[in-house]
């Protein structure tokens, strides 16, 4: 997600919810009252009095009790605030806390936060509880840490009244806390901690003292999700529930006009047939009642006036002629791009062609929810709690805080739950409201639905222009970039899109580090019906592809190391020249090693974070194998280097599979893709070795769910063209005939 102001968001948010929508934040006494009703533990924290608000309690010092629990059996349980699909952020999170309580990792619990953006705001985002953007662990390192410490000192200080003793001479351990003969774990505290002051104030570790942080310790979903306790959306069984599945239609922009039921209500177990401006939804006892329903429809006559009708090939051909003529909106200027080429001793000319891509989680999208006395409950892997509530609340008729969401685990999301129509939800809301809420209604979506459903990673095309001097350098460089916005139309419009550029269709070429002095870069915007959506990495996941296969074109062009080049190219930016340092030096970068090998760079910056990847292939029988992936990062203060490695690896996967395979295409407006045998993700036989080599750093934390994947497309590419001497841009690969 592109970065966007706090004031932003708020002002975002009053154009999402209902006129009534108020956001009263509660007071700590009402806080404490609730989750020890929830949780059944002792909550450290302080009772203020009922005029002091939230708002004010907050800037007066850190809250352990949002965050932290401690039970009388000593167990720590963290309040996450954040979803986690898949990334180990539940994991990440408690391991900052149980850092700074100095607590033994196996009294360490967490769970997920209450729906609510006044304690658990993202505070990157600003009022708004969400996840995105790699942002997890970044926005929640000082929070955490400070809650963390707090509830250490309210533990000794409690220990420290009974025992008689100088606050200052009790250690602790592992959960354990000692002065002299005196020796007793947390839980014996809980009660008394709770009673004692929140400090203004907490004196932080030296990062030197840390124990847990930079470890490799286990994590904590893991146990869960092997043996089936973990529970999803799809896993929820209310009483009298009913499963909704929506008909939706071909084309995008299509509406319903006219239908025949008959059928579908004779289909055993479906209970009701309704129209929502989406479709028509089919509501059964379970699920394959409501798929037999829908498919039982007959009759379903479209008004496709207001919809999509174009193909891809067409679109792509509109999106050239819109790169080859004047009018693009500038996004960078830097010296003089045209009077840089215009005195070069040699012009690359190239052009990259990228598709429209599918979210496509393991877990499609679903989502549960229920009329309750005061509003309604909501079950599902949430991801923008707050837009959820201000969505919902609006189909309703109700307040915000009159929807209750519980977040649970999500099987993969890369962007696509964090919407900001909140579609599903928003349906799953509408089908609700059309049965007058006499049952609770689980809105599922087919994998066939999720694929052809839209909110896709944009179809964008590029052409560049790159000279070289003489002697090898960089002499200037022009950039077009055509694509369709999915910030346009939506209340993020007006705070992303800035002088007419969308920010997040040129992140990663308009603010490049390479350091080309005479450079531009220009931006056309599209329109089309297709609705779109950031896809993880967002833009980066194509600005990097045409940045780093240029760079390496222009070294070979020059006669040049791919690598000496970037290194001069980097030459002012110290963190990135040590990125490419340990990454040449881990990968033992040198020539490729025989007929049909070869190996391929690139390095690129995302969401704060620094990615250098090495990708090793093979050309046998005209098929590209990739045989080796060195991958080498640095993302500040490595929490947990076993979670890091696991989102390289898991980046490399998603990155390979969108490179070698991935693609949305329409035939006058009907997407041709509908599951895995045609929009196919990379198999595990395809999976290559990966190695991910982590620079030691004492910054604070940055992204790691997303920076995974904008280098592996162009590694693999460079990789290719070493290999074969073909120049691969456009994604998905397609080798052309090639024998070693």
């Amino acid at each position: 997600m592109h970065n966007i102001q706090p004031a932003d968001y708020a002002r975002m948010l009053e154009r999402l919810a209902p006129a009534s929508a108020t956001l009263d934040a509660p007071s700590r006494r009402g806080f404490l009252k609730a989750a020890a009703a929830i949780s059944g533990a002792l909550v450290i924290g302080v009772h203020l009095g009922p005029s002091e608000s939230l708002a004010a309690a907050m800037a007066d010092g850190p809250m352990p009790n949002a965050f932290v629990r401690i039970a009388p059996d000593s167990t720590v349980t963290v309040l996450i605030k954040h979803l986690d699909m898949g990334q180990g952020t539940t994991t990440g999170l408690t391991t900052i806390v149980a850092e700074e309580l100095d607590a033994d990792w196996s009294q360490m619990r967490a769970a997920f936060a209450p729906a609510d953006a006044q304690l658990y705001n993202n505070l990157l985002f600003g009022p708004i509880q969400g996840t995105g953007g790699s942002t997890s662990i970044a926005n929640s390192w000082e929070q955490l840490r400070k809650a963390g410490a707090a509830a250490r000192h309210m533990l000794v200080a409690a220990a420290a009244e009974q025992w008689k003793v100088p606050a200052g001479s009790i250690t602790i351990n592992k959960g354990v806390m000692t002065s002299g003969s005196h020796s007793a774990p947390f839980g014996a505290f809980a009660l008394a901690a709770a009673k004692q002051p929140v400090p203004k104030d907490v004196t932080l570790k030296d990062p030197k003292d840390f124990r847990l942080i930079g470890t490799r310790l286990p994590r904590l979903d893991s146990a869960d999700k092997t043996d089936g306790k973990a529970v999803y959306a799809l896993d929820i069984r209310r009483p009298g529930m009913l499963t909704a599945l929506i008909r939706r239609p071909d084309r995008f922009g299509a509406k319903v006009k006219s239908f025949d039921a008959a059928a579908a209500k004779k289909v055993p177990g479906v209970v009701d047939v309704v129209a929502v401006p989406n479709g028509i939804a089919v509501l059964a006892q379970n699920t394959w009642a409501a798929t037999q329903g829908r498919d039982a429809l007959t009759a379903i006559e479209w008004d496709e006036s207001g919809a999509e009708m174009r193909g891809t090939p067409e679109l792509m051909a509109e999106y050239k002629k819109l790169a080859a003529a004047p009018g693009g909106t500038p996004a960078a200027r830097r010296g003089d791009a045209a009077k840089g080429l215009a005195g070069a001793a040699k012009v690359i000319e190239a052009e990259f062609a990228f598709p429209y891509l599918a979210h496509a989680p393991m877990e499609p999208l679903n989502c549960v929810i229920e009329k309750t006395a005061d509003g309604v409950t909501i079950w599902t892997g949430s991801q923008f709690q707050t837009i959820e509530q201000a969505v919902t609340a609006g189909v309703l008729g109700l307040k915000p805080e009159q929807v209750k969401i519980e977040t649970l685990w999500a099987g993969g999301s890369f962007g696509r739950r964090a919407n900001i129509p909140a579609d599903y939800v928003a349906e799953a809301a509408t089908i609700l409201k059309a049965i007058d809420g006499k049952a609770p209604v689980h809105l599922v979506w087919t994998r066939e639905d999720d694929i052809k459903g839209g909110y896709y990673r944009p179809m964008f095309y590029h052409t560049v222009r790159a000279g070289l001097t003489a002697d090898g350098k960089i002499a200037g460089w022009q950039q077009q970039i055509v694509g369709q916005s999915f910030i346009i139309g939506t209340p993020f419009e007006s705070f992303i899109v800035k002088e007419g550029v969308d920010g997040t269709s040129v992140e990663g070429a308009a603010d490049t580090n390479y350091a080309i002095p005479d450079f531009a870069v220009d931006l056309h915007t599209t329109k089309v019906g297709v609705p779109t959506l950031w896809w993880r990495s967002v833009g980066h996941t194509h600005t990097a592809q045409v940045v780093e296969v240029m760079i390496d074109e222009l070294a070979h062009a020059a006669g040049r190391d791919p690598v000496a080049l970037r290194f001069e190219l980097l030459k002012d930016k110290p963190r990135h020249a040590a990125v490419l340092k340990l990454l040449a030096e881990k990968a033992n970068w040198g020539p490729k090693a025989g007929p049909g090998k070869g190996r391929g760079i690139a390095l690129h910056e995302s969401f704060n974070t620094v990615v250098g990847s090495v990708i090793d292939v093979s050309v046998v029988d005209g098929k590209i194998k990739v045989d080796k992936v060195v991958c080498a990062v640095d993302c500040g203060i490595a929490i947990n280097p076993d979670v890091i490695a696991a989102q390289i690896e898991g980046g490399v996967g998603f990155g390979l599979g969108a490179a070698l395979h991935d693609e949305i295409t329409m035939d006058k407006g009907v997407v041709e893709q509908a599951n895995f045998d045609s929009y196919i993700p990379l198999r595990m036989s395809e999976m290559p070795v990966v190695e991910v080599h982590v620079v030691p750093s004492a910054n604070a934390p940055t992204g790691i769910g997303e920076p995974g994947v904008p280098g592996v497309a162009p590694a693999l590419s460079n990789a290719i063209f070493d290999a074969t001497g073909q120049r691969l841009r456009s994604l998905p690969f397609k080798l052309e005939d090639f024998k070693a």
